[in-house]
């Protein structure tokens, strides 16, 4: 896969401002909940909420759910994961990581996005993407980073699906995580690309382009869970709890997500 000349430059970034948080969490009472990128502004609101209704603060760090899988192995203080695929807490669970095998909190969704003033126009059968793509008229498109981002697995499955997954790697810009992957896609400097629907609906995005559902069938389903790691502390608890309350499920159901009952 190929991506433009920027992305060392932004990955060493990412890589910096991800590693240097990692010592600051020792001077943070706050717990630390890692989830996965596609929750970035669903779960902001349900902390707030959180920190509100019972004066609790949590502290949320948002990534690729396999690279904390990597840094929960690695010791990284984590309190609370929160995957965008549940495979990845069954992983941690059979190492003995976690203090259970966690509760299914959400199924997520992918849209095809573009950004205001594309060419590209989204459409759920991607129609329009593989028109623009015979006709060489797609010089850049953001998906998440297959190797450890759900997010971006599920894009590749899904332009599988579709049959034009090989005619895209020479235009293939690979985010680090799904956020960043919604940053490339809207930024106007790419046709578009495969993101979260959360992150499609957030207000910072929604004004910034236009997107399609990709329909469930053309992928693996999304199954996120979430999980409380051996030595979770009682904020982490009461969080965990929180998200499985009705202010939290409201604000998970507003960004997209369909709720585990409703699968």
């Amino acid at each position: 896969m190929q991506t433009n000349r920027s992305m060392p430059v932004l990955l060493a970034r990412f890589a910096a401002l991800v590693l240097g948080a990692l010592p600051a969490m020792a001077q943070d009472d706050r717990p630390v909940v890692a989830a996965a990128s596609d929750l970035h502004f669903a779960v902001a609101e349900i902390a707030e909420a959180f920190s509100v209704e019972t004066s609790m603060q949590v502290r949320l760090i948002f990534g690729s759910t396999g690279n904390f899988s990597r840094q929960i192995r690695e010791g990284a203080p984590f309190e609370m994961y929160m995957a965008a695929d549940e495979s990845f807490v069954a992983g941690l669970h059979a190492e003995g990581l976690t203090r259970d095998e966690g509760d299914l909190y959400a199924l997520g969704r992918v849209v095809l996005v573009a950004p205001n003033g594309s060419s590209l126009t989204p459409d759920e059968s991607l129609d329009n993407l593989a028109q623009m793509l015979a006709e060489g008229t797609i010089t850049r498109f953001a998906i998440a980073n297959p190797d450890h981002a759900p997010y971006g697995m599920r894009a590749m499955e899904s332009l599988i699906t579709k049959g034009i997954w090989d005619d895209l790697q020479p235009v293939m810009v690979l985010g680090e995580n799904v956020s960043q992957a919604a940053q490339f896609a809207l930024s106007g400097n790419a046709e578009g690309g495969i993101i979260a629907y959360s992150l499609a609906l957030a207000p910072e995005a929604s004004t910034r382009g236009t997107y399609a559902l990709i329909p469930e069938d053309w992928h693996e389903p999304l199954r996120q869970r979430m999980v409380l790691m051996n030595g979770a502390g009682e904020v982490a608890e009461a969080f965990y709890a929180y998200m499985q309350e009705p202010t939290a499920r409201e604000i998970m159901e507003r960004y997209g997500f369909v709720l585990p009952e409703n699968e």
